[in-house]
């Protein structure tokens, strides 16, 4: 069975640098149209969709399966979102280190050192999102992927999101960073079952 993870298009804070979590921006307009002329790959045709409930998450399944919109094929998973930033939501690199709080200055130099893996200050550790992100998918898309008879889902969701998915499911495995997408990219994988009958991620593709 194939899946598609597939990073949502590119909006104003993305295109500024900025930590976009929990604002709820849509798409740039000149994005929506070079989505719209997106192909996906190797003519799957895909019959369910599973989204984040952000905007932009929906704007780019508007774009890229307008007939799944038409079918209400779509599954909003709430627990898709992207990670948390807490008092970094919305602020780019520049913002952050212009920022008079040194507490604020503090804990982004810590999450620097960490590689990434201390929690934004009011916001989540890459940890606990992870966990977030595993969990919605093992509880919402396994059980539909293992009870269907459709060949191909997607997911339309988030760059952390599907780094999260692919540094536990990954075979042969890489790191959470080493998945990170540009918007509106993707990557197509097999789904298969280990030997202890786990759900592997396996013969990974980008698409774009």
């Amino acid at each position: 069975m194939k899946l598609l993870l597939i990073r949502h298009g590119m909006t104003k804070g993305n295109l500024e640098h900025r930590y976009v979590g929990s604002t709820d921006e849509g798409l740039l307009p000149e994005e929506k149209d070079r989505l719209r002329e997106m192909r996906l790959p190797g003519g799957l045709k895909i019959e369910k969709v599973f989204i984040s409930p952000m905007l932009r998450c929906r704007d780019t399944l508007e774009c890229l399966f307008p007939e799944v919109v038409s079918d209400n094929e779509e599954i909003v998973v709430r627990d898709f979102r992207e990670m948390e930033f807490g008092d970094f939501e919305y602020m780019n690199y520049k913002e952050i280190n212009e920022d008079s709080d040194p507490e604020h200055k503090a804990a982004y130099q810590r999450y620097i050192d960490s590689m990434g893996e201390s929690p934004f200050p009011g916001g989540e550790s890459k940890s606990e999102f992870t966990e977030r992100v595993v969990s919605a998918f093992e509880k919402e898309v396994i059980a539909v992927i293992r009870n269907s008879s459709k060949s191909a889902f997607a997911l339309v969701v988030h760059g952390g999101t599907i780094m999260a998915l692919m540094d536990k499911y990954s075979e042969p495995h890489k790191d959470y960073f080493d998945w990170g997408l540009k918007p509106g990219q993707g990557y197509e994988a097999e789904i298969s079952l280990d030997s202890e009958g786990e759900i592997r991620f396996k013969k990974v593709k980008m698409w774009s």
